[in-house]
């Protein structure tokens, strides 16, 4: 389920999970990781025998979180149904994990003489440390304090001697990067109205869904992928920052900022009604229009 293509749906998730924020940020560094930095993180991998303890909290954990399919409405706890509905995640910590090595470390993988794709021992090291961290943020409200910070410490200490370089987002950088910003920092009155939006577009949302196909089916054959997955995983972060309900992430609002975002991402490729389609209900309600006697707050 989870994809750098389908980065939107992970960022839903990540948006609703306690450690979203933490795990975006661990896969939007390891974005930008080159041949060069495996080396330094292999450094940090622990021995397989610490390995296999702390993952056996992993795998007991993952068993504990509960994904949307899992849950059933019954009538008499609907209401609770409702609330795990808010948190529970479309993807499981396997596709988590299977975006992590296929996608954003398929560079990573080499065939030779047609055999089969595999990783070098030095970059399934690496790997081995960047997928520890990543479980250690997904399941941070399930695992052990301890098992938590030990699988974490490989990454953080390897982290600190890796460059930091700068994230692109593709040729809307800097117009994704503004939005990113003014997310950030969102009023309550903006927050109400994106809410207020966010549900209009729900129940008129006719040509929302093709719209947003149309922009990630552009992402995709213009080789963008990357760029805009980043610019979701940023997201994720822009919208823990504005301090955005958990009900109303779930409720619409991410999907109307991750929309705009794509769309952002895919600007010079749609055609302008799609386009506004998906930036323009945003734009109005971080900017409503001025009403006769006042300006909008």
């Amino acid at each position: 389920m989870y994809s750098l293509v389908s980065a939107p749906v992970l960022g839903f998730d990540l948006s609703r999970l306690p450690g979203g924020s933490a795990t975006a940020d661990v896969l939007l560094r390891s974005l930008s990781l080159t041949e060069s930095d495996l080396e330094v993180i292999a450094n940090f991998r622990m021995e397989d025998w610490d390995r296999l303890t702390l993952w056996q909290d992993v795998d007991e954990a993952a068993r504990q979180r509960q994904t949307i399919r899992d849950l059933s409405v019954e009538p008499s706890d609907a209401h609770q149904t409702l609330a795990l509905l808010e948190q529970a995640p479309i993807g499981t910590v396997d596709g988590l994990l299977q975006c992590l090595r296929q996608d954003v470390l398929d560079w990573t993988w080499t065939s030779t003489g047609g055999s089969p794709a595999a990783q070098s021992v030095v970059a399934a090291q690496a790997t081995s440390v960047i997928c520890d961290a990543v479980v250690a943020a997904y399941l941070r409200d399930l695992l052990s304090v301890p098992s938590r910070r030990t699988l974490a410490a490989g990454w953080l200490s390897a982290t600190r001697w890796l460059p930091v370089r700068p994230v692109h987002l593709g040729p809307q950088h800097d117009d994704i990067s503004a939005l990113l910003s003014r997310v950030r920092v969102l009023s309550p009155a903006q927050l109400a109205r994106l809410a207020a939006a966010a549900d209009a577009t729900r129940r008129g949302a006719s040509g929302w869904a093709p719209a947003v196909h149309a922009a990630s089916w552009a992402v995709y054959v213009s080789g963008r992928v990357r760029a805009a997955a980043a610019a979701q995983l940023m997201l994720v972060r822009a919208v823990d920052d504005a301090g955005i309900p958990l009900a109303d992430r779930a409720g619409g609002t991410w999907n109307l900022l991750s929309g705009a975002v794509q769309a952002m991402a895919a600007r010079d490729l749609l055609a302008v009604e799609t386009h506004g389609r998906l930036v323009d209900p945003l734009l109005a309600a971080l900017d409503p229009p001025e009403t006769p006697g006042g300006a909008g707050a």
